[in-house]
């Protein structure tokens, strides 16, 4: 499958499809979207219900791709000196020749961690590695329906390919998995807010809430495991 770098709508750059018109992150600004729905609504939002949590804070992310959402997880992480044991799930890892043409150290403003930006993707999979002091990655290659873990996680980001060229991945089958993986009151946080999504998410047992989408998108949603 074709692939190409492009730059979206905030100066940083993504990983576009041609052959399904499908990109890696929103045209309408990769960081953007990456704050707005994976750290304000999501780390952040975990942060602001439990501020006294001493444990480090278990992400689970549903497609490592660029690791973009992993590498500002790290920053926010250091910034707020939060612990954070964080496992990418990922079928089909990016190239290094890929990883390199991207730009988010420059436009993120930290070109001096741009080579741990790189190290993340250099890093072996399926093994714990600590990159600072208050941040923890696992990057497992395997498909999401073989995830196994069940009471694991505070927080999902679920970030896969769209329901328009991946419906296989946002099935109640794959939401079932993902409410059995996070532990009680644990988040599941997307970019996606179809009503079939919204829906297979409570038909598993979620509590579902309706955000304020990112830039080009009226609406997110956000999960909640109750008990």
């Amino acid at each position: 499958m074709e692939r190409k770098i492009v730059i979206t709508a905030d100066g940083s750059s993504t990983i576009h499809l041609p052959d399904w018109d499908e990109q890696y992150h929103s045209k309408h600004g990769a960081i953007q979207e990456a704050n707005h729905v994976f750290i304000k609504h999501g780390f952040n939002h975990y942060l602001s219900l439990y501020p006294d949590v001493k444990h480090p804070i278990s992400i689970l992310e549903i497609g490592f791709g660029t690791g973009l959402n992993a590498f500002i997880t790290l920053l926010e992480a250091e910034k707020r000196q939060v612990a954070v044991d964080y496992t990418g799930v990922e079928g089909y890892p990016v190239g290094m020749d890929e990883i390199n043409q991207l730009n988010y150290p420059t436009t993120l403003e930290v070109i001096d961690k741009a080579h741990i930006f790189r190290h993340l993707h250099e890093l072996s999979w399926e093994n714990n590695h600590m990159i600072s002091s208050f941040f923890c990655l696992t990057k497992q290659k395997k498909f999401f329906s073989e995830i196994e873990e069940i009471n694991t996680f505070n927080i999902i980001y679920f970030d896969a390919f769209g329901a328009r060229v991946q419906p296989e991945l946002w099935t109640e089958a794959i939401f079932q998995k993902m409410y059995d993986v996070l532990q009680p009151n644990g988040i599941l946080v997307t970019y996606a807010a179809k009503g079939s999504v919204r829906r297979a998410m409570q038909t598993v047992g979620f509590k579902v809430e309706k955000l304020p989408g990112p830039p080009g998108k009226r609406e997110m949603l956000r999960a909640r495991k109750e008990v």
